[in-house]
């Protein structure tokens, strides 16, 4: 197929092994090619800069820069840009913020080998793609879930073992604040107390 035809990709995984499966799955398409590869977010700006794909895999958690951080920015200097975000988990929290941001499409890691030429192929033709995972967690967590900056903050900190007054005066806040700031963390995550929190939060994408 000629050059004009051929879809280029660019892949940013801080993972090598994830890169060359992904070099290697590309290869065999005669209508695809690996244009350049990234290890992290700062990487994959140039890379987009330099080489401006049809279609670019982005790693949500990468150093330097976060994929989503990362593709924000793409997307703000390239606004049709075609974005896939990678992710190894059907984090909502992540999947909502990569869309908001304009992203094309959100692909689950697991399911690269049997999803991934397809989804190049769609979102190179305009359209969106999301794991069927990740848009069920979306849609049963969009309206019981939404935490406020003040909130993973508290939980973030309570993450590190500390207890309410430790974590009142670590963030310069009453210790009934907290209280009341737990409370509606265990509500709003439907979490049985909170290390429970904690781990859904994670498990959720809120922090690592």
């Amino acid at each position: 197929m000629g050059a004009s035809n051929c879809i280029k990709v660019l892949c940013a995984d801080d993972h090598p092994l994830i890169r060359d499966g992904i070099a290697f799955a590309i290869r065999d398409e005669a209508d695809m090619e690996l244009v350049a590869q990234a290890s992290n977010g700062l990487e994959a700006i140039a890379a987009f800069r330099k080489h401006q794909p049809d279609v670019t895999l982005m790693d949500i958690r990468m150093p330097e820069m976060d994929g989503i951080a990362s593709a924000a920015m793409i997307l703000n200097e390239f606004p049709h840009a075609r974005i896939v975000m990678l992710t190894t988990y059907a984090g909502d929290v992540n999947a909502s913020r990569a869309i908001k941001n304009g992203v094309s499409g959100y692909l689950l890691k697991g399911m690269l080998r049997t999803e991934l030429i397809k989804t190049i192929r769609r979102v190179h033709a305009g359209q969106k793609h999301i794991s069927p995972e990740i848009a069920q967690k979306i849609a049963a967590h969009i309206k019981t879930d939404k935490l406020t900056s003040r909130e993973i903050e508290v939980l973030r900190t309570i993450a590190t073992g500390k207890s309410n007054k430790a974590v009142a005066t670590s963030l310069g806040i009453s210790e009934d604040t907290v209280k009341g700031h737990v409370r509606n963390l265990l509500s709003k995550l439907r979490a049985n107390d909170r290390t429970h929190a904690v781990l859904i939060a994670m498990e959720r994408g809120y922090f690592e």
